[in-house]
């Protein structure tokens, strides 16, 4: 072996070693289970309420997602069968600028038991389908509340946020 192929071996095995690095250092995808009607992290909440309507049919579940958009530019929500693994987008990446509210039929959770609630740190991420976060639920969770009317269930999704997040900041101090 000559010098000048000793020194390009190197060389790549540098550049192979330095792009692996690069690769791992990047922030991995996370899930996390959302067990219950409301789910919170410091750049992250989401609750849950359920607006009844003449039957179950005209009832819709509501889920209010509310990110802070220097951390997540994006939120998508996605439906999937566990069985078929068939999975429909029902809320394509929407930016997160004043928090989002994902509205859907309640018989829509027959068919696509699983809701994915997906956060990207970029719109190229939210393009290329990678999200960095990825908070599951299975089914509309057994805790989430049901109301009459609109005003009760905006009251309800607005104070459950704020005292989500007050309650973690007492946790983290």
């Amino acid at each position: 072996m000559t010098h000048i192929q000793a020194t390009t071996q190197y060389v790549l095995l540098a550049l192979l070693a330095w792009l692996t690095a690069a690769a791992g250092a990047a922030t991995p995808a996370r899930e996390a289970h959302g067990i219950s009607d409301v789910f919170v992290e410091p750049e992250v909440a989401i609750a849950w309420g359920v607006l009844r309507g003449k039957d179950d049919a005209d009832t819709k579940v509501v889920i209010r997602i509310d990110a802070d958009p220097v951390t997540y530019a994006s939120v998508s929500v996605t439906g999937m069968d566990p069985f078929t693994q068939l999975r429909r987008l029902f809320l394509a990446p929407t930016p997160l600028h004043a928090g989002v509210e994902f509205i859907s039929p309640r018989p829509r959770f027959v068919d696509y038991p699983r809701t994915d609630v997906q956060f990207y740190r970029s719109a190229a991420d939210a393009n290329a389908n990678t999200p960095a976060l990825t908070v599951y639920y299975l089914g509309v969770p057994d805790t989430t509340p049901e109301f009459t009317s609109e005003a009760q269930l905006e009251a309800y999704l607005a104070e459950r946020i704020l005292s989500a997040r007050r309650e973690l900041r007492g946790k983290i101090r």
